[in-house]
């Protein structure tokens, strides 16, 4: 996968751009982004925010290497597939967004 395929699974799955970075939120703070992928010439980085604000990286793999689950379509590689919490914390992210979207003016009133 390469990084505008990364980025389309990304915001299709819940993801924020925030800074340049797809990017997951904190449930009590959608302002604030804890998850990020990182996109560099050949490799994509994926970074948690640290309680104390500094951002560690977790994993990171070559765009060749990154490959989307055939069942899923999660990308592999990046350790999404390991932490159940991220998950977890797209699906609440894509909830968040569905119910945002639904809070427009009603017609015909």
């Amino acid at each position: 996968m390469d990084k505008d395929e990364l980025t389309a699974w990304a915001v299709k799955n819940g993801w924020q751009v925030m800074a340049g970075a797809p990017s997951l939120t904190k449930p009590s703070a959608p302002k604030e982004a804890i998850v990020r992928m990182v996109f560099k010439a050949t490799v994509v980085n994926l970074e948690v925010k640290k309680p104390a604000g500094k951002w560690e990286k977790i994993a990171g793999e070559s765009y060749a290497k990154v490959q989307p689950d055939p069942d899923t379509g999660v990308p592999q590689g990046l350790g999404f597939e390991k932490i159940p919490s991220f998950s977890m914390l797209m699906q609440e992210n894509k909830d968040r967004q569905i119910f945002a979207n639904m809070g427009g003016p009603l017609k015909g009133r």
